[in-house]
């Protein structure tokens, strides 16, 4: 480690200009005098990070015929398993990261009385962090429970700028009542502060930079530079050169490498803006111009505007919401050229299984090139991935009966050695997934929660 002037500077330091707050990523000269010379000090002390993706309609591996060929989990329990049936094959390069638990229910995203029966697709959401059954009410009574994310950001992220944040990749700004009963608050987020304080997601990825990279500007001052025509970074350049003068060459890589990230995803978004805005048709022509419209291109840039997030500890916390129940999107890069909510009606033909288990590999191949992004990211000695939980799962088993048994889910990273990854579990019937939830709370380091949920205990996260 080097730094020119001896000094260390605060890790909670930003650049400002007009309009723009940057935070810095992590920085050899933020590591005291006294210890740089313990880089193992540094490491053990970086914070963990959480990321919560949901992705509705369950999976084809929860069908009896879907799970007999393996087309969500892996056969095998433990750490020999073979993921190239299942819908995880895209995750093989990073099985060392993985820990696949199958075959938990959702029971509190049952019906409890008749008049919920059929309104599956409008709590289930509601129920992924929070594993409590939804009110049914259209009014503004609402209720549910606390998710677990928001849990997590209560205690430990009060002091980072954001203390998290809720994105999407679907339109979720509906109001009022959608079916059978149900709020469409319930559908429309999976962050829930308390059980009567739904979280707002984000769909829009300038929208979501501008929360990052924009803190502590106005609205107006905002709005102000991106009318220049320039770079959030242009109105930090002075700063950014003050502070170069200070760090030594190790330093300087890391922030000219994270600077130009920034720079390359704000010009992607920018791209984004200006194709929507040139008066050519639209997939998704109720989609604000920062919305591509492509679904993969949307999900990288709200996986990249995440990783930076975390690199420059600007929050700790994310919720992302990957899909939107009963949505009728097609999605031609699976292979499959069905819509999504009646893919998913499978109807138990070994065909129609077969094409909604392409979808589920196609929807969890997005994920390595966010793992890809935090692994290429340090902080400390250690690389993001190692700093991060991520939970990826739905509230819904089989989606042809709307069932929401042997439900799908699965952490990848090492959430500071709290996780060892490499390994598959497989659930007695009946377990609730708040068991898993619980135990991943206990490994985020919340040891004092006794239960969440419908939780009956803990779960163990090996075999």
């Amino acid at each position: 480690m080097h730094l020119i002037t001896g000094a260390s500077i605060p890790r909670r330091t930003f650049l400002r200009g007009l309009g723009a707050t940057v935070s810095l990523p992590f920085l050899d000269a933020m590591v005291p005098a006294g210890l740089r010379a313990s880089a193992a000090t540094s490491a053990a002390s970086g914070p963990t990070r959480l990321v919560a993706i949901e992705m509705v309609h369950g999976a084809a591996g929860s069908n009896e015929w879907g799970a007999a060929q393996n087309y969500w989990s892996p056969a095998e329990t433990g750490r020999h398993f073979d993921l190239s049936p299942s819908a995880l094959s895209p995750l093989e390069p990073y099985r060392d990261y993985l820990t696949i638990v199958s075959d938990t229910d959702v029971e509190p995203a049952e019906a409890k009385k008749p008049k919920e029966i059929g309104g599956d697709h409008f709590r289930s959401s509601a129920t992924f962090l929070t594993q409590s059954h939804p009110r049914q009410t259209e009014g503004s009574d609402i209720f549910v429970g606390t998710s677990l994310d928001q849990m997590f950001a209560r205690r430990f992220g009060q002091d980072t700028p954001i203390p998290s944040m809720q994105l999407c990749i679907e339109n979720v700004d509906q109001s009022g009542g959608c079916a059978y009963g149900y709020a469409c608050v319930y559908t429309d987020t999976i962050s829930w502060a308390s059980p009567t304080e739904p979280l707002p997601m984000v769909r829009d990825p300038r929208v979501a930079f501008d929360q990052i990279f924009g803190a502590g500007g106005s609205p107006e001052e905002r709005a102000a530079r991106r009318r220049t025509n320039r770079s959030i970074l242009d109105f930090i350049g002075d700063r950014v050169a003050q502070l170069k003068r200070t760090l030594g060459p190790t330093d300087l890589i890391r922030l000219d490498r994270y600077m130009e990230n920034v720079r390359e995803l704000e010009r992607r978004i920018e791209t984004v803006e200006a194709r929507n805005a040139s008066g050519e048709g639209r997939e998704l022509p109720e989609a604000p111009a920062g919305v591509p419209d492509s679904f993969e291109e949307h999900v990288r840039l709200m996986f990249d505007l995440q990783a930076l997030a975390f690199a420059s500890d600007a929050t700790r916390v994310f919720s992302f919401k990957m899909g939107r129940d009963s949505s009728a999107r097609v999605f031609p890069e699976s292979g499959v050229d069905k819509p999504f909510h009646p893919a998913s009606h499978h109807g138990g033909s070994e065909g129609n299984i077969t094409d909604f288990a392409q979808i589920n590999r196609y929807h969890v191949g997005q994920l390595p090139y966010f793992l890809d992004r935090l692994r290429e990211m340090n902080d400390g000695d250690a690389d993001l991935l190692d700093r991060t939980m991520i939970v990826y799962g739905s509230p819904m088993g089989d989606p042809n009966v709307h069932n929401h048994k042997r439900c799908p889910l699965f952490v990848a990273g090492k959430a500071n050695g709290a996780l060892e990854g490499g390994m598959h579990v497989r659930a007695a019937p009946g377990t609730p997934m708040a068991n898993v939830m619980l135990s991943l709370a206990h490994k985020l380091g919340m040891d004092d929660m006794k239960r969440f949920g419908n939780s009956t205990g803990d779960f163990s996260l090996a075999v």
